[in-house]
């Protein structure tokens, strides 16, 4: 299992186009992957679930990959975030 933490700074947050790319980028791996915000978390596959997060600018997530491609899905997502979010 990898994981990574990391502090949003788009001013709205995670909200639905950010979202909807993150989604796209989790469903390229076989891995399973979650992200977790203030208690909760989400199946990072599923769009509905992480926009349920609420997830706000100043918050810190925490991406959670488990399976065969975790190493490619980690650099991959971690990039994506410091990069969108």
């Amino acid at each position: 299992m990898k994981e990574f933490k990391q502090v949003i700074k788009d001013p709205v947050g995670l909200h639905a186009r950010p979202a909807g790319l993150l989604v796209k980028q989790a469903a390229a791996f076989k891995s399973k992957i979650t992200v977790s915000c203030n208690g909760k978390s989400a199946d990072g596959k599923k769009l509905i679930m992480l926009m349920g997060l609420g997830v706000k600018q100043g918050m810190e997530v925490t991406c959670r990959i488990e399976g065969e491609d975790e190493d490619a899905a980690l650099e991959t997502l971690q990039k994506f975030f410091e990069e969108n979010l």
